[in-house]
């Protein structure tokens, strides 16, 4: 489910593949394994951090075909997983650099822009956030991480326009750092990761990143009761019909 290789000059930059089905759609099962994973980055000797993907996907978001076979109970174990991978991702104070393999959708675009660094192939892979066509919100820390990355007007725009962006778009708006060469990908992304261990020692980095990132995080923690909102769309989505249309829309494609 979730492929690490050690790399990098003295082998302490921790490659993390996610390898979940063809598309590493998002399940109860990844979010809870790429959780874990990260937490376990707390204590490990890895300095920094390598986020990626397998084939043609980053990650397609969330598996919405689990979401409406496993109906209100399954999101009721769903949601706050996919929420508590957002906040452990965007909480970890080792550098994290996302390397964007191809497409990355709704929850896997948000799980990108929890990166300190993005990076995206060049090519045909698109990157965004379409949920509210899926009719549901996101988790409040997915709207904090996207806030955090993009600025106030830009992630607005995102969120409610609802479209999927080519690399170079994105790269315009911020969501991404560099747009990267498709062969080259890795090994950038471990070079970055490798500059931001060695260029700042982990302490002084671990609190800069604290405090740039503490706002967002104090207004997800206001906001937390946001969640039962979201929490009760979803699953009215995956019974009244609407997700199942939308989910037939977009594979007619």
């Amino acid at each position: 489910m979730i492929e690490r290789e050690d790399v990098g000059t003295d082998g302490r930059i921790a490659v993390l593949r996610l390898a979940h089905g063809p598309v590493s759609a998002m399940d109860l099962e990844l979010c809870q394994a790429v959780t874990e994973q990260l937490r376990g980055l707390v204590a490990d000797p890895a300095r920094a951090v390598v986020l990626t993907g397998t084939g043609s996907s980053f990650s397609a978001g969330v598996d919405l075909r689990r979401i409406l076979d496993g109906g209100p109970d399954y999101v009721q174990r769903f949601f706050p997983a996919l929420a508590e991978m957002f906040q452990v991702a965007f909480e970890l104070t080792k550098p994290v650099v996302a390397a964007v393999n191809g497409h990355a959708i709704a929850g896997g675009c948000v799980l990108a822009a929890t990166a300190d660094v993005t990076l995206m192939a060049d090519g045909k892979g698109r990157i965004g956030l379409p949920e509210i066509k899926v009719g549901v919100p996101f988790p409040r820390i997915a709207l904090e991480v996207v806030r955090y990355t993009v600025g106030e007007v830009a992630y607005r725009r995102m969120i409610l326009g609802a479209a999927t962006h080519t690399p170079a778009d994105a790269h315009a708006m911020g969501l991404v750092d560099q747009v990267v060469d498709p062969a080259e990908l890795t090994a950038r992304a471990i070079e970055v990761a490798q500059g931001l261990a060695d260029k700042v020692p982990a302490d002084t980095f671990a609190a800069t990143k604290t405090q740039l990132r503490r706002e967002c995080l104090e207004r997800t923690a206001r906001y937390a009761d946001e969640d039962a909102t979201g929490i009760a769309l979803w699953s009215r989505r995956a019974t009244d019909g609407w997700m199942a249309r939308y989910l037939e829309s977009v594979t007619r494609k």
